[in-house]
């Protein structure tokens, strides 16, 4: 196999994961704020509301604006989250809930980096591979992989919320590829996602490798 010029990664789920389920952190916040709901119940609802979301892609936004956009697309979703659960309407500010929800998951606090993660990145910067990250996360991408000790491996960091594109959607592959100057054969993306990860960077030409980190 020919080593390849680039080698692109997916984020969550890939480099690391939520600590136990986004349901248990939303239900201990939540009761941080009087409101008792169990975790599982969250988590499904949680799901639903996601899939529910349209992409986080901004068209036209200027940049200094997305961050907001941003911030009210998680506040839509976990406010149908709390709606399926039946919950929402006993917090009495849920605005300063969420901010203090979104302002978490902005830290390393409700992340883990997977075990095969570091060894596999200082071995590729070793063999003198550039590293980059496609993903559909948002902002807070770049202070999560600065608390996890992640960030100075990679050299790109191309997110849809930024582009105006998410994955599988080949505008993103292509503004990352051109970041490292690099055509499509050259380049490698690994990501847990059959659909987005898998089959959208091979329709671009990219050579797709699927990680499937639920065994």
């Amino acid at each position: 196999m020919e080593r390849p010029k680039v080698i692109f990664l997916d984020a969550v789920g890939t480099l690391f994961g939520v600590k136990g389920s986004v349901g248990e952190i939303y239900s201990q916040i939540a009761q941080e704020f009087g409101v008792k709901v169990p975790p599982d119940t969250l988590n499904k609802a949680f799901i639903q509301s996601f899939k529910a979301a349209s992409p986080p892609i901004f068209p036209g936004a200027e940049q200094q604006d997305i961050p907001q956009r941003e911030f009210d697309w998680w506040l839509q979703i976990a406010c149908h989250t709390f709606e399926r659960a039946g919950v929402l309407a006993q917090f009495s500010d849920f605005s300063a809930f969420f901010s203090e929800l979104y302002i978490h998951f902005g830290t390393a606090d409700p992340w883990f980096v997977y075990p095969d993660v570091l060894a596999s990145l200082i071995n590729w910067k070793g063999l003198g591979i550039q590293l980059g990250i496609i993903s559909n996360f948002d902002s807070r991408l770049y202070s999560v992989l600065q608390d996890l000790q992640l960030r100075e491996f990679f050299s790109s960091i191309t997110i849809s919320t930024q582009v105006g594109a998410a994955k599988p959607d080949r505008q993103i592959f292509l503004t990352a590829l051109e970041k490292h100057n690099c055509p499509p054969e050259l380049a490698w993306h690994i990501g847990d996602s059959i659909k987005e990860d898998y089959h959208g960077a091979k329709a671009v030409g990219l050579r797709g490798i699927w990680i499937n980190r639920n065994g």
